[in-house]
């Protein structure tokens, strides 16, 4: 069985992940681009099934996320 939230989410950064983008003022669209731009193959859909917590997130594409909001593991993680 495969672990889930305590809201039985698939991952843990979906809603600070959306916070971010909206504190930068990328829509979706515009996040999925950046990560386009450094070798991460994500479109909107899959930005949007992070954000609900309907898709789990690799290691891989937190590496990414980090990259692109300048923000620690930690932070993307566990909110510190």
């Amino acid at each position: 069985m495969k672990q889930r939230t305590s809201a039985n989410g698939k991952n843990l950064i979906g809603e600070r992940l959306k916070l971010l983008r909206k504190e930068v003022g990328f829509s979706q669209r515009d996040l999925a681009r950046e990560l386009q731009l450094i070798g991460m193959d994500m479109d909107k859909n899959i930005i949007t099934r992070i954000e609900t917590n309907k898709r789990y997130v690799t290691d891989f594409e937190l590496q990414a996320l980090k990259k692109i909001f300048n923000v620690s593991y930690d932070y993307l993680i566990d909110g510190k």
